[in-house]
């Protein structure tokens, strides 16, 4: 059998080029198929590609770094029965005639159902297995949570925290010690990691988890540093005057994204403060809920809900524009930023406007797995009609955002913290944040766009009217 030639296949929606980053195979080995062959940066994220065939590798034709377009012939496979499957000793000869090439349309439709399979398993492991640190969605920070069973009171208790039978109990500690001090410490690799990278002795740290382990805010309490505990350390001046990284990948999509909006569409912005008191007690009120028990609740979940309230109130600014028309989406497919190492990616929960609180919880936890482990697909980053961006993670006050690609409106949280407030009447310490939204005025007119967000500040300053 003669060699089969495997063409890069477009692994998202208009897919033109991308770059090779790692292959998982050399010359010789043998694969099946779904076998991972190569990792590909697409536009905006990074795509493991299976193999269509098995067989032996014949010979790798494109290096890695290289960017090359779709339907390039990046790799041949000796299939079962040719010379170079039969001699693993030459596994780049060819046999008999020329190589002949899977048509194209089937090899992509292979992979992309292959890695649309391998996608969703990764996903579905992701959400149960250990947290490692990596990407973070914007103002949503990563899974803390040991479990989801409550701790126990008593000594059912103490039993989950005992030292092993073979190791002799430790005598009980003084009162004046304080809980914190005990040499027990329950904390997941990637909290203990970010206590490394921040200075914080975990024997330190009061524990505030479900199962008495310490989280991610915990630490990062601890620090002293929850707006600016990515930059604690400050490297030395490198001894090179210049740093000229290619613009390509992401950049180079991000890049092409902002242009295109920022010079299409004309923006404008509007600002509100909000007295984000109540949203706070009742964000509290979930964590504590035994249904939102190991699920990942913030003010961003508020945020999000409020958004799809307001959208359906006010529908222009869930809409796109076109030269002939502007189409009016009856759905919220609701894109939330997150800030990746590789890069600023958006991808969107669909069908936002049908999930319950715990199912939107659910979704937005799973988008941060995914993200943090660059598992995000172009599907997922796809046909977004409305976006948020939590500026408030970093510490920010406010923000004019631009424009998703495709959308007509983009709000932005900011920080939330204690200010002064009048309250009927009187000055109060208040828990008040700012939101940012800029809108296309090409669709969206100033009062429509003033009715949207003040229909989103009623939500973050009254969460009950999310049962309306």
């Amino acid at each position: 059998m003669a060699n089969l030639e495997f063409l890069l296949p477009d692994a998202g929606e208009g897919l033109t080029e991308a770059e090779i980053v790692s292959w998982r195979v050399k010359p010789g080995d043998t694969v099946a198929v779904n076998d991972i062959l190569v990792e590909i940066e697409t536009a905006k994220s990074l795509v493991e590609l299976p193999s269509p065939f098995a067989g032996v590798v014949a010979e790798i034709l494109v290096e890695e770094g290289q960017t090359v377009d779709v339907g390039t012939v990046i790799i041949t496979v000796a299939g079962p029965g040719s010379a170079a499957s039969a001699s693993s000793n030459a596994p780049g000869a060819s046999a008999g005639p020329a190589p002949a090439s899977i048509p194209s349309e089937e090899s992509v439709a292979l992979v992309a159902d292959a890695a649309s399979s391998i996608s969703s398993e990764a996903t579905a492991v992701g959400s149960a297995a250990e947290d490692k640190p990596g990407a973070v969605l914007v103002g949503y920070g990563t899974k803390t949570h040991a479990g989801s069973r409550r701790r126990r009171g008593g000594a059912a208790a103490a039993s989950t925290t005992s030292t092993p039978p073979s190791t002799p109990a430790a005598p009980p500690r003084p009162l004046s010690v304080p809980a914190a001090s005990s040499a027990v410490v329950i904390a997941k690799p990637p909290i203990r990691k970010l206590a490394k990278d921040l200075g914080v002795d975990l024997s330190l740290v009061v524990p505030t988890g479900l199962a008495g382990e310490t989280t991610r805010d915990d630490v990062v309490r601890q620090a002293k540093q929850a707006s600016v505990f990515r930059n604690i350390q400050t490297p030395e001046w490198s001894d090179e005057r210049e740093e000229r990284i290619p613009v390509k990948g992401v950049r180079k999509a991000i890049a092409a994204a902002m242009v295109n909006s920022a010079f299409t569409a004309p923006h404008v912005s509007l600002f509100v403060d909000v007295d984000a008191t109540r949203t706070m007690e009742f964000v509290k009120r979930l964590k504590n809920s035994t249904d939102f028990a190991g699920v990942r609740v913030s003010p961003l979940l508020i945020m999000a809900k409020a958004i799809i309230w307001a959208s359906r109130r006010n529908p222009t600014v869930n809409s796109a524009w076109t030269d002939k028309e502007i189409i009016v989406r009856h759905y919220v497919n609701l894109g939330i930023a997150a800030a990746t190492p590789r890069g600023l990616i958006v991808p969107n929960v669909k069908d936002a406007q049908s999930l319950s609180l715990l199912q939107l919880a659910t979704a937005l936890e799973q988008l941060t797995i995914t993200a943090r482990d660059g598992k995000t697909t172009p599907a997922d980053m796809a046909n977004g009609t409305i976006t948020i961006t939590n500026i408030g993670s970093f510490g920010m006050d406010t923000g004019t955002p631009i424009l998703n690609s495709g959308e007509v409106a983009i709000v932005a949280l900011g920080t939330i913290k204690p200010k002064p407030w009048v309250v009927d009447g009187e000055v109060r310490p208040r828990l008040v944040t700012t939101i940012g939204a800029s809108f296309d005025h090409r669709v969206v007119d100033g009062d429509v766009a003033s009715r949207f967000l003040a229909d989103v500040a009623s939500v973050m300053e009254e969460p009950a009217l999310l049962l309306d």
